[in-house]
């Protein structure tokens, strides 16, 4: 029985990644702050209910994992918050301060908790980070974008630092994904459908399970010699970019 931990496997992108693990038989430990439609624990499934930025309840989490016999071999972090795309005398430190915290210091504790314990067993192990788009590009999210880009980096050097031991660390960056989160900013005229779908190569917003079919590629076996690398999953979103310098903004 092969555990792996999902963070933010509740919701959204999480959640079709937990879904697609189960289906492909991996056993699952959710965490998030929000409890999953089926929040039984099961013998393929665990639920705990923790905020991520909290690095004493990450660590916590992983020992009582490891005493109760639940060694995970992968780690993908799917936790995340929304920001308001606000000019920087507009965005609150305390704003600033949530976004930095759930996605580059929760990114960070669980990698440290779950993959130094997968690095002291000398593997094997594999951990899938989750950036952004926004973190590759320029965007008014002047604290989200900053938080992705940080991932990245961050995936590069555990992808090193822990390499020998068995443990691969990769990350997916994901474009604009129909999420519950991504409806609620359309709801709210924060973003365009319309101008998310012309401004990609195949003209459409990514759905949640073609990200969570590359996470799933990255821990398996058939991802063996890849790590460090940053994997966008955008329907060519940054493709598209240097369109948009063009009289016709698309191709055709």
């Amino acid at each position: 029985m092969t555990w792996t931990v999902v963070t933010g496997g509740a919701s959204g992108i999480g959640e079709a990644v937990t879904r697609r693990l189960r289906k492909a038989g991996y056993s699952v430990v959710i965490v998030d702050c929000s409890a999953p439609a089926d929040n039984t624990d099961s013998n393929d499934i665990i639920f705990r209910q923790i905020d991520i930025s909290d690095e004493a309840a990450v660590e916590a989490l992983a020992a009582e994992l490891e005493e109760s016999g639940v060694r995970p071999e992968a780690l993908i972090t799917c936790a995340g918050v929304l920001q308001r795309p606000l000019p920087p005398d507009k965005l609150s430190w305390k704003e600033w301060d949530l976004v930095q915290n759930v996605h580059l210091r929760g990114t960070y504790a669980c990698c440290k908790s779950f993959g130094s314990r997968m690095a002291s067993r000398g593997g094997p192990g594999a951990i899938v980070t989750v950036s952004s788009v926004a973190g590759l590009q320029s965007s008014p999210l002047h604290s989200y974008g900053p938080a992705k880009a940080a991932i990245a980096h961050l995936t590069r050097s555990l992808a090193m630092e822990w390499g020998r031991q068995g443990v691969r660390v990769n990350c997916v960056a994901p474009g604009f994904t129909k999420t519950p989160a991504l409806d609620r900013g359309m709801t709210r005229k924060v973003l365009s459908a319309t101008a998310m779908e012309k401004f990609s190569a195949l003209g459409r917003l990514v759905e949640s399970d073609e990200v969570a079919a590359a996470i799933e590629f990255l821990i398996s076996p058939a991802s063996s010699g890849i790590t460090g690398v940053v994997l966008p999953v955008d329907a060519g979103n940054l493709a598209a970019a240097p369109w948009r310098a063009y009289e016709s903004g698309e191709p055709g």
